[in-house]
């Protein structure tokens, strides 16, 4: 699951997108609004966990925006606003779930696990543990990474960055996506560590390798 996370106190966006990962989800960070709006109309995201208190743009504008363009993306408002009135007009706006903080871990889960499960049965889809992306794929219950349906040994960072291209097929994604996705960076830091574990990745898998795609000075593309 591709889970993006606008929220902008550093401190709250690492505790939850730890936890997330952990699930073996993908999460994706933006600390605002409009960098959450501009990453949204890169690629597809399975669930939306949104602030409201951002700077820039509120979290009730960033979910107006998206109803008004029509982006189903189911949305889940996180915030420390708790009082009825507050999460009735979350609602009303767009919002598929609210849920005030402070919260338990767990619930959080599982409403996302709730609101993924809504639109994946919407669109006819079926949900399930592992992704497979023909010979390579991956359970996330065990975290096991197979080739061939042989066990890969992979280090944490290398699952992240492999896990995140089997999650978006066929999409570009840039350097600084990855960066974002996996060591929570949200500017090139001018640093060539995407590249380096590219080069891991692609060793590891053998012929596999080849299907992460260098695009010169874009990025990748796993096909």
């Amino acid at each position: 699951m591709n889970v993006l996370l606008i929220e902008d106190e550093m401190r709250v966006a690492n505790f939850i997108r730890r936890g997330l990962s952990a699930e073996g989800w993908t999460v994706q960070h933006a600390p605002d609004g409009e960098t959450g709006v501009e990453m949204l109309a890169q690629g597809k995201v399975d669930v939306i966990v949104l602030d409201l208190m951002l700077p820039g743009i509120s979290g009730q504008d960033v979910c107006r925006k998206l109803r008004m363009r029509r982006d189903p993306t189911p949305i889940l408002m996180l915030s420390a606003l708790d009082s009825a009135e507050e999460r009735t007009s979350g609602l009303r706006i767009g919002a598929d779930d609210y849920l005030p903080k402070p919260f338990d871990f767990d619930e959080l889960i599982a409403r996302i696990e709730a609101l993924h499960r809504r639109a994946t049965a919407f669109d006819g889809r079926v949900d399930t543990e592992v992704v497979d992306c023909g010979r390579i794929t991956f359970d996330r219950r065990s975290h096991i990474m197979k080739v061939d349906e042989a066990p890969l040994e992979l280090s944490a960072k290398e699952r992240e960055v492999l896990l995140f291209f089997m999650s978006n097929p066929g999409r570009v994604l840039s350097r600084e996506r990855i960066l974002n996705a996996v060591w929570s960076i949200n500017e090139d830091p001018m640093t060539n560590v995407v590249d380096v574990y590219v080069g891991r990745l692609r060793k590891k898998l053998g012929e596999q390798g080849r299907r992460i795609v260098t695009l010169r000075n874009v990025g990748y593309r796993f096909e």
